[in-house]
């Protein structure tokens, strides 16, 4: 069994920055796909970012949200940077027992508890 334990989450002010983390624990996550998605209050799940070997984005994100991942500590890190009142969200870390990255939250096996970001205007 996998455990993923999100942090790094709290309240930043538009264009500020946060980098979220995401521990695993229970097995070695190499050649899985992990990724990182969100969901607002009254809002669906939706896909932030995921990677196997590099990192895949929505649109909303790309070019001011960076995934990573450090194998030795078996983290995958999300760095958030320009952020806007919009990306306010809990944001959760999932993992898949796959090498595609895929951006249906569906497709997941493993997800962590969530960590809350809060971007004031």
């Amino acid at each position: 069994q996998v455990q993923l334990v999100e942090s790094g989450g709290g309240l930043v002010q538009a264009g500020g920055s946060l980098r979220l983390s995401c521990v695993a624990s229970g097995r070695t996550l190499s050649g899985y796909a992990m990724g990182w998605f969100r969901q607002a209050p009254g809002k669906e799940r939706e896909f932030v970012a995921a990677m196997v070997w590099s990192g895949v984005y929505a649109d909303s994100v790309r070019g001011r949200f960076t995934i990573s991942r450090d194998s030795a500590k078996n983290t995958l890190y999300l760095q958030m940077n320009s952020l806007k009142p919009e990306d306010t969200a809990v944001y959760y870390c999932a993992a898949r027992q796959s090498t595609i990255p895929t951006q249906r939250h569906q497709a997941y096996d493993y997800w962590g508890q969530g960590t809350r970001v809060t971007v004031s205007s």
